[in-house]
């Protein structure tokens, strides 16, 4: 491809300097014209060849062309690997300290700041909603399609819903989730811990059920959802749970001071 490059620029020199001297032009031309397309061709071709030594041979533009989903899909993976390496070294840490500490009442208290920070697997009963997209063929006229898909703040709206009701813990498509967690769309897909998910987006907590529920009657937010649900068949499913375990959370906590509430 480099010799090719490189060959069909003496070709295209030769038809620039014919048009700029007028040979092989039955008509001849002015010296004013062959002035204005001689300065005119020079700066062409210094373009050309200022890009020419620029891309050395290559695309200029091959970084865009990168397939942007392959990439999506190679970083989730390094992701998930790094999360089971945390997890990991997060259990052999834990060994260590309870080996370390003698106090039964620092003991005890340890434990009870890794059960609030969500890095102990949590059993009880459960709550399970599960939000979709509206199906393809639903293109209501006039209706923008943003309407018809779930985003993140859906999925954040049901997350704050349980915290406010008192859930003990939390997963979203299966991962344990604490009070910093951060849920962020990148195109069709939303990402939670560095890893995408598609729809159907399966949200759980563990909690006093009657409450999780009486969150979701009475929270606005959920309402107008339901209603756009209805009429464009958003996926909106609510479902008991019997007794499920939970997870310890594998990732990391931004927060560099906390106190827990009393």
């Amino acid at each position: 491809m480099e010799q090719d490059r490189t060959a069909a620029a003496p070709a295209r020199l030769r038809r620039l300097w014919k048009l700029v001297t007028g040979r092989g032009q039955k008509q001849p031309r002015s010296r004013r014209a062959r002035a204005a397309t001689f300065v005119a061709i020079t700066l062409a071709a210094l373009m050309m060849t200022v890009g020419a030594l620029a891309a050395n041979g290559g695309d200029l533009r091959a970084g865009r062309n990168q397939d942007l989903s392959a990439l999506v899909a190679a970083r989730a993976g390094e992701n998930k690997q790094l999360a089971e390496q945390m997890a990991s070294q997060r259990q052999e840490l834990d060994q260590l300290q309870k080996s370390r500490v003698r106090d039964p009442r620092q003991a005890a208290a340890l434990e009870r700041a890794a059960q609030q920070a969500g890095a102990r697997p949590v059993t009880g009963p459960a709550l399970r909603v599960v939000l979709n997209d509206a199906p393809a063929k639903v293109k209501p006229e006039g209706v923008d399609e943003d309407l018809l898909i779930v985003h993140q703040q859906d999925i954040q709206m049901v997350v704050n819903t349980f915290w406010s009701a008192g859930a003990e813990a939390m997963t979203v498509q299966g991962q344990r989730v604490i009070s910093t967690t951060g849920i962020k769309c990148v195109g069709n897909s939303v990402v939670l811990h560095g890893i995408p998910y598609a729809p159907p987006y399966v949200i759980e907590a563990i909690g006093d059920v009657d409450a999780l529920l009486a969150a979701l009657d009475n929270n606005p937010q959920v309402t107008i959802y339901k209603q756009y649900a209805q009429a464009y068949q958003l996926g909106w499913k609510v479902e008991r749970l019997g007794e499920v375990q939970m997870p310890a959370h594998t990732g990391g906590v931004a927060l560099k001071y906390a106190q827990p509430v009393p």
